[in-house]
């Protein structure tokens, strides 16, 4: 490995930890910068302690220029891996500027620090919210693009900003991942998913269920047309994700391009079935009540990964009850998240 470092924006946030661990384990230097407002200072140290050692953080905004140039300045930045953003679908139709200005303007100062500090590679954690109400599944990379909520416009307006900086300049180097729905743990369960107030996301709700600090579920929405009435999605476990993320840096290596790829496991699963795979995993019943339907979202998501495996080489090994069996451990062990 050379003597050269990947910036991880958003590094202490629950894609970015998990990705951060399998990057230093592969022998890549890293350093992190993250704002700490949807992550913990505690995750750094958790994963100091997985690795044995001190990994470089920096507690800055992205959209802050200077501080962000003084990063690269003083560390030799060979490519980013980009993952800082707010990430609520729910909060993102509240707050669409918040939204806008966090992850669309934070996106375009990173990218004018890396022209300036000439790093033209960079790896973009994106989302299937992109595809927005999809016509036909599972969904491919060339489907059509719109999203339901302003977060996934956000990732949307990224993924395009990026596309034009391509077209601009041959020379750069972009990969950006389209992720589904990341679920589970690391092994260890020093670090896991640790969310603010009422998760956002089924898993981790379902964990605080299960652990008791939530007293009951609520399913958003029991009459969309999928067999048993529960919206369907693609669950990966981080893990995979993560690894997906070491795939992308070695096609980064390869030529200058843009390539977009989807990173999910190509099965469905609807809310009732998750219930069900975790009440197994965890030996705990999880109380719950369906609910009205939650604004911008849609019935049914999963991805088709032949492209993924065919252009990077990656696919996913781990399984659902693999998945809760991690959660669990974590919620289990830190019932309160760090």
């Amino acid at each position: 490995m050379s003597n050269k470092s990947i910036l991880i924006t958003g590094g202490l946030g629950y894609i970015g930890s998990h990705t951060s661990i399998e990057l230093i384990e592969a022998g890549y230097k890293i350093v992190i910068i993250d704002n700490l407002s949807n992550s913990s200072i505690e995750s750094l140290r958790r994963m100091e302690k997985l690795v044995k050692n001190n990994i470089p953080f920096y507690n800055i905004d992205i959209r802050d220029k200077d501080k962000l140039n003084l990063v690269f300045r003083d560390n030799k930045i060979d490519s980013v891996i980009h993952f800082a953003g707010l990430k609520s679908v729910n909060e993102s139709t509240i707050k669409p500027l918040e939204y806008y200005d966090n992850n669309v303007n934070g996106t375009l100062t990173l990218i004018q620090v890396m022209k300036s500090n000439n790093c033209k590679k960079i790896v973009f954690s994106s989302s299937a919210t992109v595809y927005g109400n999809p016509s036909s599944l599972p969904i491919t990379e060339n489907f059509p693009l719109s999203a339901t909520n302003p977060y996934g416009r956000s990732k949307l307006v990224i993924e395009e900003i990026l596309q034009d900086v391509f077209r601009s300049d041959h020379n750069w180097r972009i990969v950006i991942l389209r992720y589904f729905n990341p679920v589970g743990a690391h092994k260890s369960s020093l670090i896991g998913e640790n969310p603010n107030g009422i998760p956002n996301n089924l898993m981790p709700y379902i964990a605080q269920v299960a652990v008791g600090k939530l007293k009951i579920l609520k399913v958003f929405g029991g009459d969309y047309e999928t067999p048993d009435g529960t919206g369907i999605r693609d669950y990966i476990h981080i893990i995979d994700l993560a690894k997906g993320h070491i795939k992308a840096l070695n096609v980064l290596v390869r030529e200058p391009q843009i390539l977009i790829a989807n990173l999910g496991t190509g099965t469905g699963y609807s809310v009732l079935e998750m219930i069900k795979a975790f009440e197994v995993a965890s030996g705990c019943q999880i109380p719950y009540e369906i609910v009205g339907r939650r604004p911008g979202d849609i019935a049914e998501c999963y991805s088709d990964v032949t492209f993924a495996k065919n252009s990077m080489d990656w696919k996913a090994h781990l399984s659902l009850s693999e998945m809760c069996e991690d959660t669990w451990k974590w919620q289990s062990l830190n019932p309160s998240g760090f």
